[in-house]
């Protein structure tokens, strides 16, 4: 295709854009023009002109309704990252307010970090800024993933997965935050085809046998409907849908339910004139169809947070067949599906002014002012997997406003959702009347005061960022601590530290100890020793996540140093170290093996034990083979002090065992977790128990002991498992 026949296509879609006449064509020629001239030397992974991509991304902005500014920063989102061409350069030739959405759509990928984590981190939190600033930076940046979703197949299958993984966990629920429904779910349903494509393909069989019985059944109970609702509401608005995809993946695979059990593959949309007329509406369906007690939802009076608002009632009808009737105006209607984007698709742009608009921004601000307090980066990519999740609750307060949440979330983050003043100042709650321990989850429709004390010194408990589900509340505790109980949290840091250091047998004298100390502190970018002990204090930095590297940075300490004298005598001790990255002092040149019976991995604490013959055998501390106290044991001289080499890249093979419901998939899904996660199994063996459950050990390699835990609390996860254990 010639790219003239492109430019045709892109200003003929406009011409059908409701708002057509505020596109400025020229500018968006000009644009044009200059993406095919910039990128004119590149091509794609599958070989053909780069500059196809920018095109098929700004037809889909065009689609969704955006300004001649969107689709002309579309047409040029790539080209400072990729080209020669600079901000000032776009800023030149097409204006300030194209540039800053270039600019805001440009990904972070020449700053200096340390992990392929944080770059994501960096990446996203840029993104909020700038969608703070101008919220057409996110949807320009949605139409780039979708369409780099659609093309995705010829990149390798790794990059597919992770990929996927990043759409599914951070994009879908923007998209869905932002109410643009066909964006959102075309972004899941491609995620699940790359992340799980054989249970993707068996629901996409499963409809395709059903097509022609669903087509049949929703056309003739469209045609019921608008022949009994006509008669009270004329001039309706009747639509069918059947369910995506992944929302059906959802239910059968995470809450293990069969297609059969899904009472919403089904769907109705009746769209009428007023408000008045969706309840209606609603009698007359209840009326002619018998409804799914708990199945009614009334989104119109209690919007969710994206603004969506809709009735939602699930009947059976006389087929026995049970859908879902969704009931709405007709701008409600484009509210659901162009969220934020119908401002400019129905209202010749935005109002700055709209109280509406502003409230759809309201959630950007917040987790913007969240991060602000933050100490890690990445708690950002977290708050958008928990705080963005299209699962929410509805709770009330005494006054009457409406409180929505994640599912899960406790009366303690109900207060924090109400104001951190309130948070800060809760000594309990009561639930429809009744008090409840501040470990309650909120549950949809509930009336909950939250009970305070302004007396002075009160404020929230340290065991409350354990048992809080938002990362808003998480924060704000975090900064009462940080701000309120200084000398408090530099004592409960020492402290920490201490007990960390002593069970990691981290040993060094006062002097050295502080130079060490502070080292840590400038690599976790505090400004002092004294603020690093607080940040540990206050939870602003876990010890339980950064001992790793304090272990690798004592190991290479204490190499630069002079040397530790540890023994029962004052004669500084040699080392050796094995092919496996374990070091034993005392002993040089010896051989040194991995004991089996406990088999230790990078992580746990380690002590050596020399053998007759063969060397010395490494063992973990709590090992049952080790005694309790060495002193008092039969040969105490043989057992010596071990720990792991800092600069070791060996991957080690550990046992773990698994307890769970004897059903069908498990292992399937278990080794699908497992290479999602990147994790290589080496042995796998799986039996029925007595009680009819199933028992499953598998040998796997990690790299460390973290590592293994994370990999533990995700097989835990899933469905059907009861219990998980390194063997």
């Amino acid at each position: 295709m010639s790219f003239e026949k492109c430019l045709d296509e892109i200003l003929e879609l406009i011409d059908v854009q409701p708002c057509a006449s505020i596109y400025d064509k020229a500018l968006i020629t000009r644009a044009f023009n200059r993406c095919v001239e910039a990128h004119s030397t590149q091509k794609r992974v599958s070989g053909e002109p780069y500059c196809m991509h920018p095109i098929a991304v700004s037809k889909i902005v065009i689609s969704l309704g955006m300004d001649s500014e969107s689709v002309a920063a579309s047409l040029l989102h790539d080209v400072v990252e990729d080209t020669e061409a600079t901000y000032e350069d776009i800023k030149a030739e097409f204006g300030k307010g194209v540039a800053e959405l270039v600019d805001g759509v440009t990904k972070l990928g020449k700053i200096p970090l340390e992990s392929k984590e944080s770059v994501q981190a960096e990446n996203i939190r840029k993104m909020f800024i700038a969608m703070s600033q101008d919220i057409r930076v996110i949807i320009i940046k949605l139409a780039d993933r979708l369409h780099n979703m659609r093309t995705i197949d010829v990149m390798p299958v790794q990059k597919q997965r992770d990929k996927a993984r990043e759409t599914l966990e951070v994009f879908a629920p923007i998209a869905h935050r932002l109410g643009i429904r066909a964006v959102k779910e075309e972004l899941e349903d491609l995620s699940i085809m790359h992340l799980d494509p054989v249970a993707y393909h068996e629901i996409e069989e499963s409809l395709a046998i059903k097509r022609g019985q669903s087509d049949k059944f929703l056309a003739q109970i469209q045609e019921r409907i608008k022949e009994r609702v006509e008669e009270y509401v004329p001039g309706i608005v009747i639509q069918g849908r059947v369910k995506s995809i992944h929302g059906i993946y959802r239910k059968m695979y995470m809450q293990g339910k069969s297609i059969d059990e899904i009472y919403d593959i089904y769907a109705i949309r009746i769209i009428t004139d007023t408000v008045a007329n969706c309840y209606n509406i609603l009698g007359v369906i209840h009326d002619m169809a018998r409804p799914i007690p708990g199945r009614f939802k009334d989104y119109i009076s209690t919007p969710k947070p994206n603004l969506y608002q809709s009735l939602h009632t699930t009947v059976v009808g006389r087929e026995g067949i049970p859908y879902e009737v969704q009931i709405r105006t007709e701008e409600m209607h484009r509210t659901a599906e162009f969220g934020i984007a119908a401002h400019w698709k129905y209202k010749d742009g935005v109002n700055r002014t709209d109280a509406k608009f502003d409230e759809r921004l309201a959630w950007i601000r917040q987790i913007i002012d969240t991060q602000r307090e933050a100490d890690d980066a990445e708690e950002l990519v977290q708050t958008i997997k928990t705080d963005l999740a299209p699962e929410d609750v509805f709770a009330v307060t005494p006054k009457g406003d409406v409180i929505n949440l994640p599912v899960g979330s406790t009366v303690i983050d109900f207060a924090f959702a109400i104001h951190s003043a309130v948070g800060t100042k809760m000594t309990g709650a009561k639930v429809d009347g009744r008090i409840v321990p501040i470990t309650h989850e909120v549950k949809t429709g509930e009336l909950i005061e939250i009970l305070t004390s302004n007396q002075p010194g009160h404020g929230p408990s340290r065991d409350w960022l354990n048992i809080v589900k938002t990362n808003q509340a998480k924060t704000k505790i975090r900064a009462w601590f940080k701000k309120e109980r200084r000398p408090e949290n530099i004592a409960t840091g020492k402290s920490e530290i201490e007990r960390e250091f002593s069970r990691n047998n981290i040993r060094l004298d006062d002097e050295n100890m502080e130079k060490f100390l502070t080292d840590i502190s400038v690599k976790l970018r505090c400004n002092s020793l004294e603020d690093f002990y607080a940040a540990i204090g206050y939870g602003g930095i876990l010890l339980s996540k950064i001992m790793p590297r304090i272990k690798d940075a004592y190991a290479r300490f204490v190499r630069t140093e002079k040397p530790i004298e540890v023994s029962n005598n004052t004669q500084t001790r040699k080392v050796s170290k094995s092919s496996d990255g374990v070091v034993v002092e005392g002993i040089d040149n010896c051989l040194i093996k991995l004991a089996r019976c406990c088999t230790p991995i990078p992580g746990d604490d380690l002590i050596g034990f020399i053998t007759r013959g063969h060397g010395v055998s490494i063992h973990k501390k709590d090992c049952s083979n080790v005694p309790k106290c060495i002193e008092e044991s039969a040969e105490p001289e043989r057992w010596i002090p071990a720990y792991w080499d800092a600069e070791r890249t060996t991957r080690f093979d550990s046992t773990v065992s698994i307890l769970g419901l004897n059903r069908d998939g498990i292992v399937a899904d278990l080794t699908i977790l497992l290479s999602n996660l990147h994790v290589s199994v080496h042995a796998i063996m799986a039996k029925e128990t007595k009680d009819g459950n199933c028992s499953i050990v598998i040998t796997i390699g990690v790299e460390s002991r973290e590592h293994l835990e994370n990999v533990i609390t995700r097989i835990k996860k899933l469905s059907g498992v009861f219990s998980v254990e390194r063997t």
